[in-house]
């Protein structure tokens, strides 16, 4: 049915959703995010699926990320279809190995971030044409078909090729019930959405309360704008779920190093269930001396690291208790499985940061990959949920008595409605003419 058969377009989108006019995402370092997509499509002469991937952002700025994807048009437009789907290994490779784009990263950034959205896209079409969600897709492949997918530079002092495809190996085993378990079930996910710094107090408590009503078992709070606001906030929060429900913190890199062992002792009487980016993503020892001072409260971050080679920096430094990947920061698929093998070789779980657009939408077929080949564990991992823009996916997650059910459509649940790109483009559809009306 493909041969023959080329990539004709690589075609993107500046898309954008007035979230800020609600304060939904709001937080300490972000208190006005319009949460945004730079949305790519791979066309392809056959007419048939086509590849969709995107990159979240939280609005200005969002343009920088599409002129670098239209940049990449060059190694995309005019390949083979089969030979892309064939090795998408080697598709990876050559995006992050252009020497004149990989020096404004290298390996990081608006550039880095691009080359994972057309990453995803190539997986979303790979998928589609095999008539399986991603999940299922990489959860069928052998374990040398996934790590001939890595590039494994800067990591063999951690993670060696042997090594990952020991725990691939490891992960055949049991590989059929944990896929009915999802199949049944779903994963366990956590929402944020009562959370967010600008709602008003009376709205955390009413949505914290339903969050528990409707399965969550987990909730988290945004923290780091006012210390006595954390408190009032947290207390509120805790009297509301009572104390069988985990109630995380995110001051989303808020604090410096000694700021945050301050702020976290003076959370404590609540019980957080962890404190995310404390600090910088990149301060690989102040998260260390954070972890150590705060213990037992635990430490995740994540959704900000750039790449394969801090978070490998971060396990080797003792400086998490979660790991949190992000499906569209690094460079895709295909890095993100390289942390996942990365985070099963230091025994840390991963648990997802999702929201934004389309986040939650693709990250679920990471995290059910790794439960299916890689960790064969669902202790003490959840996916982040957050309720805010899903209807305008073809394919939108699912949350069942607080799980994300696994997709059971062709793709990587990343392709957004005609109607919804049409209004929500920036800044001539019909939302943003409205808004500046």
């Amino acid at each position: 049915m493909t041969q023959g058969a080329r990539i004709v377009a690589l075609e993107c989108q500046d898309i954008r959703f007035p979230t800020s006019l609600q304060h939904d995402g709001s937080d300490a370092m972000n208190p006005d995010p319009d949460y945004s997509a730079a949305y790519a499509v791979l066309r392809t002469d056959l007419p048939g699926p086509q590849g969709h991937g995107l990159c979240f952002t939280i609005g200005r700025g969002n343009e920088v990320v599409v002129a670098a994807i239209e940049a990449l048009r060059p190694h995309v437009v005019g390949r083979s279809v089969d030979e892309l789907v064939r090795d998408l290994g080697g598709f990876s490779a050559d995006l992050v190995g252009d020497s004149q784009l990989r020096w404004l990263g290298p390996e990081k950034g608006v550039i880095h971030m691009a080359i994972g959205t057309v990453v995803n896209a190539a997986w979303d079409l790979a998928a589609k044409l095999a008539g399986k969600p991603l999940w299922r897709l990489l959860s069928d492949m052998t374990p040398d078909q996934i790590v001939d997918l890595l590039d494994f530079r800067y990591l063999e002092d951690a993670l060696t090729r042997d090594e990952a495809l020991d725990i691939l190996r490891a992960g055949r085993n049991g590989r059929e019930q944990r896929i009915e378990a999802l199949q049944q079930t779903g994963y366990p996910a956590y929402t944020t959405t009562p959370g967010w710094i600008g709602y008003s107090d009376q709205k955390l408590v009413r949505l914290s309360r339903e969050a528990v009503a409707d399965g969550f078992t987990q909730i988290k709070l945004k923290v780091g704008a006012d210390r006595a606001d954390d408190a009032r906030r947290m207390a509120l929060a805790r009297d509301a779920v009572g104390p069988g429900i985990r109630i995380a913190v995110d001051a989303n890199q808020r604090w410096s190093v000694p700021e945050a062992v301050e702020a976290i002792k003076a959370l404590a009487p609540w019980d957080p269930y962890w404190v995310e980016e404390p600090t910088s993503p990149d301060e690989v020892l102040g998260l260390a001396e954070i972890r150590r001072a705060a213990a037992p409260v635990r430490i995740a971050v994540g959704e900000h690291v750039a790449n394969r080679v801090v978070f490998k920096q971060l396990l080797q430094a003792g400086a998490v208790d979660f790991l949190q990947i992000d499906a569209c920061r690094v460079a895709g698929v295909n890095e993100n499985i390289a942390i996942l093998l990365l985070a099963a070789k230091f025994g840390i779980p991963v648990c997802p940061h999702a929201g934004g657009v389309g986040l939650c939408e693709l990250v679920q077929h990471l995290a059910m990959f790794d439960y299916v080949a890689v960790s064969a564990s669902t202790e003490d991992r959840v996916i982040e949920y957050v309720d805010h823009l899903h209807e305008h996916f073809e394919d939108p997650a699912r949350i069942v008595r607080g799980h994300y059910l696994a997709p059971t459509e062709p793709g990587f649940s990343s392709t957004l409605k005609p109607g919804s790109l049409r209004a929500h483009s920036f800044p001539y559809g019909s939302v943003w003419q409205a808004i500046r009306a």
